[in-house]
């Protein structure tokens, strides 16, 4: 990454000479317009990172955030931690919807551009290319990050139009969370000066390991079992992230190794949210049903008090077969969770280092994965070394405070360019 200043230099007040008042130094303050597809109290892993940056960086940025909300009750206009929130509805399933909302984006957005100089967008989706042709009409700059694996790669928004391959291609500097989306950017022969890597952070405050007794609290006051172990998933019901998988590997944990444990499922699984396969949930409760499971395993509706459910968990699991930077894997490993994940090149690999600080297994592999399950719950040592590193990894390289400073810096240079 270009290296940069963490703020611009003070720009002090040229005054009378023969005066003795000493003007105080004026620091110049970015003004940045986040375009999110979700942002609190709704959540996606773009609007949490959107709302803890901007948080790391109060005062030294002024952000803005337009998004889409699937929850019409919102508020249209809100400040939210100091921050200017301009929500447009949208339901999901309704094309006639898609396209309203398009049209109140674009009329939002025509209505807010000038407070801005950057408009930042995260993750694609159609609506990249009105606020890509309005940004540049506004002669606003462009900053893009890449956000999701299987819909941030150039192939792919290639594939959905010349529209969509113009704006995606037309950010002044684009960002990347990790090395996955990073080599797709470059493979496709994009200009490789323009990008950066900055990955997702957490806020290593809010998300820190408990003691025992701490650990109990919470599972009382989220109605959670204290005993046996569990077994934690956190996020959209999708086909990618692979609950049903996790299904399979629990009951086999139980019925081939003997291992007692209750799993629980946070995260949306209603199709209103994007992604969701809402047949998944079906298939599974009927699998769970088959196998008098039900006292076993808990569906906790999508929170924005997460942190309780990893600090409450005995071990982690990222089943998935896609990701890029998985922010609840960070989070878990934060709160000093031992955490199983499937092995993914330039997204997991680079996070966890197998039986050092988390355990990898192939994807897919159902046996795997309940091998691994099994050595951390039964190895408790050995799991609270690994635990132990998880929090290290997070801290020395995954802080909010990191992430920020990245953020920042693109914002810096944009302007500088």
């Amino acid at each position: 990454m270009t290296s940069l200043p963490a703020r611009s230099p003070a720009l002090p007040e040229i005054g009378d000479r023969a005066t003795v008042d000493i003007q105080p130094a004026k620091v110049f303050r970015p003004s940045v317009l986040l375009v999110t597809g979700a942002y609190y109290p709704e959540i996606s892993a773009a609007g949490v990172q959107c709302r803890t940056v901007a948080g790391a960086l109060r005062g030294r940025v002024r952000f803005g955030v337009l998004t889409t909300a699937v929850d019409d009750t919102l508020p249209a206009v809100e400040t939210i931690d100091h921050v200017e929130v301009f929500r447009v509805p949208i339901d999901v399933q309704r094309r006639s919807s898609k396209l309203l909302a398009s049209m109140r984006l674009v009329a939002r957005l025509l209505r807010v551009i000038r407070s801005y100089d950057i408009v930042h967008l995260h993750g694609f989706s159609q609506k990249n290319v009105v606020v890509t042709a309005v940004a540049r009409a506004a002669g606003r700059r462009i900053v893009f990050t890449l956000h999701t694996a299987g819909q941030d790669e150039p192939e792919v928004v290639r594939r959905k139009g010349v529209l969509a391959y113009w704006s995606f291609k037309s950010a002044d500097l684009v960002t990347s969370v990790s090395p996955r989306l990073t080599s797709a950017y470059v493979a496709a022969g994009l200009a490789a000066d323009q990008l950066r890597s900055v990955p997702n952070g957490i806020d290593v405050q809010r998300f820190r390991p408990v003691d025992d007794l701490r650990r109990v609290a919470i599972r009382r006051s989220n109605g959670l079992p204290v005993d046996p172990p569990i077994v934690l998933f956190v996020g959209f019901f999708s086909r990618d992230k692979r609950p049903d998988l996790l299904f399979r590997a629990w009951r086999r944990l139980k019925d081939q190794h003997g291992v007692d444990t209750t799993l629980v499922f946070v995260g949306a699984t209603e199709p209103s949210y994007y992604e969701i396969d809402d047949s998944l949930l079906v298939e599974l409760r009927s699998a769970i049903a088959r196998a008098h499971d039900t006292d076993r395993v808990l569906f906790v509706p999508p929170t924005n008090a997460v942190e309780q459910y990893f600090q409450a968990a005995d071990v982690f699991v990222l089943p998935s077969a896609r990701e890029a930077n998985p922010l609840a894997l960070l989070e878990a490993m934060a709160c000093g969770l031992p955490c199983v994940a499937s092995r993914l090149e330039g997204a997991t690999d680079v996070v966890i280092d197998d039986r050092v600080n988390g355990r990898l297994v192939p994807v897919d592999d159902e046996a795997a994965l309940a091998s691994a399950l099994r050595d951390i719950l039964q190895d408790r040592t050995g799991a609270r070394l690994m635990a132990e590193r998880a929090r290290q990894t997070v801290t020395s390289r995954f802080d909010i405070e990191r992430a920020a400073e990245g953020w920042l810096a693109a914002y810096l240079e944009v302007l500088k360019g």
